[in-house]
């Protein structure tokens, strides 16, 4: 019998069913891939090729990054593309910087945006589906910008192996198959079926050479004359009509387009025993969420070797004796997270707008203070802290989490390291395609109700705001070299938070590699049930967290991890055996 956390990995991945929403299934038998010179990680084989193709004609980290941006816009369009927005970390070998491009509200939205008639929220699928909840685009903004400092190819370069796969083909994947498959609403969104669906109305078969020489067209436009051709001229107007026009409009005008600035942010850092971990501000929340997690776990640790996670490691194989490390720190670790989702609802928003208690949340004062309230027995609900400098005016998020997004990381033969995350928010987004690509519904990442009990919520619709993320794309430094040791990020909505932690957890304290760091069961809370991965959790394991009080929920968690690790003078890469994604290197 299986009891450990990871099992038996192998025996594990061989017995997991497939869910049927992942699509290309758990990939059994992965191994790290290894590099000399330079690395490519993204969630399909062509974008990471096309990465790969980049960093061999001497781009950048950044080049690659844009280049395996684009290819994704067309073979995984469920999950991100130029219709979307996306958070960048930059290393360039001297400091890590932050490329903010999240989709802003349009500037006539109120905060009423998602109520219905009677003031009460409406269904998720009855904001996704159309314009109303379409952002304005920031991901080309924010790749130019970067670019502008740190791209060595020549930008119209960077689109080459999107336009050429745009008209020449590609094959449909078991994923986006699956998803297709699963999605009524395709079927009644005229342009999506006109090129997702056959003439029997059925999604594309697996294998299906699509090609999309609209895109093509629109790639080529943008590759001559910049970002500027994607947020003026005919694009724009499209996408504004499509959106006006809808059944259910939208607000997006072509001034809002026409005003649309990606920011530079400084990026979060903190310590994590002897590493520097860097991660994205806000309005993401995945930087400080992390950050606090981890925090409260070098608290634990203080507090009691006992808790040291570096003892707690999850075995190859287990006995009932030796169940005890990993349940323990599946408690840790979520009860952590318990503590950090909680502040994440009460005080996390768009800094331009709230005023973020950011040196607070992470003071280690503050952090250690939070740990005190781990005990033996599970929290079950954490509430939030009274971090320094916190508004305690503001009510808490409740909005349920919404998942649809994509991660690429890439590191250059000069060791300048790139990790975005990139997103149209639910799966194909708003389900309006313009131009060869599809339209996010990002204002869904809004807290749809404005106010809670006479208070606002810091997350509410507000003209020019961007909605919250828990997007993590992070960058782990050794503290005492200052040398960059990893990058990383995964998709997966609000649960990207805990995926990223698990990541971390498994590279630093339990020194697996990168591909068993990004295959690991999942696991952890968002201040709620602790939810453990169907089908590699052990029964014993749950049956231990819930001795401890746990409410535990065993449920698919489609990770899609792209991780990239130093090795003395080269580069491991993983990618998540639950999606589709590849490391490439030389």
């Amino acid at each position: 019998m299986c009891l450990s956390l990871s099992c038996n990995l192998a025996q594990a991945r061989q017995a997991l069913p497939v869910a049927p929403e992942l699509g290309s299934g758990y990939r059994a038998g992965l191994q790290p891939v290894a590099a000399k010179h330079h690395m490519a990680a993204a969630a399909n084989p062509l974008a990471s090729q096309a990465g790969q193709r980049i960093l061999r004609a001497g781009g950048s980290a950044l080049d690659a990054a844009i280049a395996m941006q684009l290819v994704l816009t067309l073979v995984e369009p469920q999950s991100s593309g130029i219709g979307g927005g996306a958070f960048i970390l930059h290393w360039d070998g001297k400091r890590t910087q932050a490329f903010d491009g999240r989709e802003t509200a349009p500037s006539q939205v109120t905060e009423r945006l998602f109520l219905d008639d009677k003031g009460a929220p409406m269904p998720f699928r009855s904001a996704q589906i159309g314009g109303r909840a379409v952002g304005v685009p920031g991901v080309l903004r924010a790749l130019e910008l970067a670019h502008k400092q740190h791209g060595v190819l020549p930008w119209q370069a960077l689109f080459q192996p999107a336009i050429e796969l745009a008209r020449t083909g590609f094959p449909v994947s078991a994923r986006l198959h699956a998803l297709l498959k699963a999605d009524p609403f395709v079927a009644r969104s005229p342009s999506m079926a006109g090129y997702f669906l056959d003439t029997t109305g059925r999604p594309l078969a697996v294998g299906t050479q699509l090609r999309n020489p609209e895109l093509a067209d629109t790639l080529e436009q943008i590759a001559q004359h910049g970002a500027q051709a994607f947020y003026n001229g005919e694009v724009a107007q499209a996408m504004v009509a499509a959106v006006q026009n809808h059944t259910n409009p939208g607000y997006l005008s072509a001034d809002d387009l026409k005003q649309y600035r990606a920011s530079e942010r400084e990026p979060v850092c903190g310590p994590y025993k002897a590493w520097q971990v860097c991660g994205m501000p806000p309005p993401s929340s995945g930087g400080v969420a992390v950050l606090q997690t981890l925090g409260i776990l070098e608290a634990l640790q203080r507090r009691s070797a006992r808790d040291d996670l570096a003892h707690l490691a999850p075995v190859p194989s287990a006995t009932a004796a030796t169940l005890e490390a990993p349940a323990r720190a599946v408690h840790l670790v979520a009860e952590a997270e318990r503590l950090a989702y909680a502040d994440r609802a009460q005080y996390l928003a768009d800094s331009d707008y709230v005023p973020v208690p950011l040196k607070g949340l992470l003071d280690p004062g503050y952090l250690a203070q939070r740990a005190s309230q781990v005990g033996e027995r599970s929290m079950n609900k954490a509430i939030p802290g009274h971090p320094s400098g916190a508004l305690l005016t503001l009510a808490p998020d409740r909005s349920p989490p919404r998942i649809a997004t994509s991660h690429l990381s890439a590191i250059d033969d000069r060791g300048n390291a790139v990790a975005m995350t990139t997103s149209v928010e639910g799966a194909f987004g708003s389900h309006l395609m313009v131009k060869g690509f599809l339209l996010n519904n990002q204002l869904t990442d809004f807290s749809f109700v404005p106010q809670e009990q006479g208070r606002p919520v810091a997350n509410r619709v507000q003209p020019g705001k961007r909605p919250l993320s828990a997007m993590a794309p992070t960058l782990v430094f050794s503290r005492d070299h200052g040398e960059l040791v990893a990058s990383l990020g995964s998709p997966g909505g609000s649960q990207i938070i805990g995926y990223v932690n698990k990541a971390l957890i498994a590279l630093l304290d339990w020194r697996l590699d990168p591909q068993q760091a990004a295959g690991l069961p999942n696991f952890g809370s968002r201040n709620g049930a602790t939810e453990v991965e169907s089908g590699l959790t052990s029964a014993a394991l749950i049956r231990k967290l819930k001795a401890w009080g746990h409410t535990v929920t065993p449920m698919d968690m489609t990770s899609g991890l792209q991780v990239i690790q130093r090795d003395g003078t080269g580069w491991l890469g993983g990618a998540d055996p639950r999606r589709e994604g590849v490391a490439l290197g030389d």
